[in-house]
């Protein structure tokens, strides 16, 4: 019996992780009767389905299919390990590092101060993923993460440190006077994000009998752009308010703590010795440092579920 092959294994990872044949297709830069074809090619090999199709059209891996995608993901990071293990012989800081984090910090923060991890290591490309939600590094969907909380276990190994912390501030359009700033109403995010600290902070805020805007927002690019158009004031990243002349920071009512938030950086546990994660790394180190929110970071090796 002929051996599954890896090719026809990338296109089962695919449709596992797109969730169609049209996305999996456009991961892999070919069209969807290729993808169709090679999943039907190893289905007759094992004599198995691999994959059903649920209630909203989505494919989903039978537990045939849910075998072959965890050996298939076992394989990617055979296949990965070997050119890491390659790429770079020539260069000490050379390839890919896809690196993901909250829109906001990624535009704000990460974004303008690529030159200066760029400029030294030409050979290097960064893959900078601005999504809200955690992408998994067990999945390979990013090779590291910078998150506002620390991990919660379970799961595949995953490197965690603690890089510093980001701090809030009371912000405000810096088109306003003092005191017209200090009266406006608080923008804050939707339900959804009540959790948050500085939503919880704000809520303190409203509790006391401070105004709320007539709006709320679910993201903190739209909260920036609020605040900056004189709509309210609101708590951001001192380190995003120090970059944006739009901005105007002020003194925290009744003299009351702002919040501040954790960054943990996540790196997968097969990568974080290479030079060019190392780079990022430090990189990304200096420029909290630099910012105002770096700390004495702790290292854990505990394991970590996606989340």
């Amino acid at each position: 019996m002929r051996s599954p092959d890896w090719n026809d294994l990338r296109h089962v990872l695919a449709v596992a992780r797109g969730g169609t044949l049209a996305a999996a297709a456009k991961a892999l830069a070919v069209d969807d009767s290729t993808v169709s074809r090679r999943i039907a090619r190893l289905e007759a090999l094992l004599a198995a389905r691999l994959f059903e199709r649920a209630g909203d059209g989505r494919l989903r891996p039978t537990p045939a299919g849910a075998a072959a995608v965890a050996r298939a993901e076992r394989m990617e990071l055979e296949v990965e390990g070997l050119r890491d293990s390659v790429t770079g012989a020539d260069s000490a800081c050379a390839g890919v590092v896809r690196l993901t984090s909250v829109p906001l910090l990624v535009n704000r923060l990460l974004v303008p101060a690529l030159p200066g991890l760029l400029a030294p290591h030409p050979e290097l490309r960064l893959e900078l993923v601005a999504d809200p939600s955690d992408l998994s590094l067990r999945r390979r969907e990013a090779d590291m993460a910078l998150r506002l909380a620390r991990p919660r276990g379970g799961g595949r190994s995953v490197v965690a440190r603690r890089i510093g912390t980001l701090r809030y501030e009371v912000c405000a359009a810096a088109s306003l006077p003092a005191e017209a700033a200090a009266a406006l109403p608080w923008v804050t995010y939707d339900e959804a994000f009540a959790h948050l600290p500085q939503a919880r902070w704000i809520a303190a805020a409203l509790a006391r009998g401070d105004p709320a805007a007539a709006f709320v927002v679910n993201d903190g690019e739209a909260l920036v752009e609020a605040v900056a158009a004189g709509l309210g004031r609101s708590l951001l990243p001192s380190a995003v308010a120090a970059r944006d002349p739009r901005l105007a920071r002020l003194a925290a009512p009744d003299g009351s703590p702002a919040p501040a938030r954790e960054l943990w950086l996540l790196v997968h546990g097969e990568l974080r010795r290479l030079a060019r994660i190392e780079a990022v790394s430090d990189w990304l180190r200096g420029l909290l440092a630099e910012a105002g929110q770096g700390g004495r970071g702790s290292t854990s090796s505990s394991r970590f579920r996606r989340r």
